[in-house]
């Protein structure tokens, strides 16, 4: 009998398979009993009948529990008003384990309950769709990247040097070579890797020890990041919006049937086509003004300024120059207006704000010296990354993009923690 998934059982009407995975659901009437059987690849509707299940078999359907892991068989025919279309007539059934006391029943609970129970939790079918969607905007992202001659370059997660702010580092002795810090970015890494390849990019963690209870905050995410060599910040801003259109385009492809069992409305994502809107700091600034944001120049713009700005406006935006003292020390300073920097946030719409920063880099070896100890960091654990303004200097720009904000955006979720496996947060460290 042939084995297969659930995601295939459509090449199998009229066969007999057996199929492996878990118990979601089930209920009796009598003679015929129903299971709601998924796989990992989907779901699908089980029916046992007295008489036509062998005795044995329809027997060890007391048994069952919910997530209960069971072996199937049986011939599968189309049936429209079943889970998924199809069902499978079950001609055996093999009990692998019988799950005792599943936490997380059908009934409300609270999420910090769903929070602790995460390991189980992702079992749920709003958490499948959630990391199903998540999949297909990283494959997108990765193909994105793959067609266009990008280098992928894997960033170290230990360093010793700082690449955003000091004050949100997480700190461990390196053996004898004292402290090391978990990346922030690995942005200045790649720096290096695109005076050689010209065109890379990195996926990988980062971490961040911001004591932030917000929606938008997690103290470990995943961020996809990219460098250019000879790229100058309006073509850096240019790529950001190629990529992205790309990828909600291949999401709602290959991913609408996760967004419609999320209720995602789709008609905001079907707005997200070029060109995106390009507004300064300082415009940025006097709308937030005359909407009733308390903002003064020189402040970053914050989460609530990032919603009331992103409400304005029907597709993403770009803010570009903002202060300098707002940004990191690595952003080129602007020779048009020297107290901000070339650098751009994308903000999602429908009040999602950041999900890319970008900017392009500082290429003057002195003024990023000056950079250096103007934020009062220590010259010494960047002197490679000083070398790569003393040999072959040029302009060049990156930019990262937040996964886990990506994800909310896309599938129009309220908060970050449901958009990742396993959240880690100012006070989640379990599981």
């Amino acid at each position: 009998m042939t084995e297969c998934y659930i995601e295939d059982i459509g090449k199998h009407v009229g066969e007999q398979v057996t199929l492996k995975g878990w118990v979601y659901n089930s209920r009796s009437s009598g003679k015929v009993k129903f299971i709601i059987f998924r796989d990992g690849t989907g779901m699908i509707q089980a029916v046992l009948a007295k008489g036509e299940t062998p005795e044995e078999d329809f027997a060890k359907f007391d048994q069952l529990t919910q997530e209960s892991s069971i072996i199937i068989s049986g011939p599968i025919k189309e049936e429209p008003r079943a889970e998924g279309g199809y069902e499978m007539m079950v001609k055996k059934l093999e009990i692998v384990q019988v799950s005792t006391d599943y936490p997380i029943t059908p009934k409300e609970h609270s999420t910090g309950f769903l929070m602790a129970n995460r390991h189980l939790w992702l079992r749920s079918t709003r958490q499948y769709h959630i990391l199903r969607v998540r999949n297909e905007i990283i494959q997108a992202i990765r193909q994105y990247f793959y067609e266009r001659g990008y280098v992928l370059i894997d960033t170290p997660i230990l360093t010793g040097s700082i690449g955003e702010g000091a004050s949100t580092l997480f700190e461990t002795q390196y053996f004898d070579l004292g402290k090391a810090y978990l990346a922030q970015t690995g942005q200045l890494y790649l720096e290096a890797a695109c005076m050689s390849h010209g065109k890379v990019y990195c996926f990988g963690p980062t971490f961040r020890a911001e004591k932030s209870k917000t929606r938008r905050h997690l103290t470990e995410f995943w961020m996809i990041e990219a460098e250019v060599a000879y790229l100058d910040l309006a073509c850096d801003m240019d790529l950001q919006e190629d990529m992205l259109c790309y990828v909600v385009e291949w999401v709602l492809e290959k991913a609408s049937e996760h967004l419609v069992a999320l209720e995602r409305d789709v008609m905001p994502l079907l707005s997200v086509k070029k060109p995106f809107h390009r507004i300064s700091y300082d415009e940025a600034v006097q709308k937030l003004q005359g909407a009733g944001s308390q903002i003064q120049w020189g402040n970053d713009l914050g989460g609530e300024d990032e919603t009331i700005l992103t409400k304005m406006y029907d597709r993403p935006i770009f803010v570009y120059n903002y202060p300098r003292d707002a940004k990191a020390f690595y952003m080129k300073r602007n020779p048009e207006n020297p107290k901000t920097v070339l650098c751009a946030d994308l903000l999602a719409p429908e009040g999602y704000g950041e999900i890319i920063g970008g900017s392009q880099r500082e290429d003057n070896y002195d003024y990023l010296v000056e950079a250096i100890q103007r934020y009062n960091l220590p010259l010494e654990p960047f002197g490679w990354y000083l070398d790569l303004r003393k040999y072959g200097s040029v302009p060049h720009s990156g930019f990262g993009l937040g996964v886990e904000r990506t994800v909310a955006w896309l599938c129009g979720l309220p908060h970050l923690r449901e958009t990742i496996p396993f959240a880690r947060t100012l006070y989640r460290l379990y599981p």
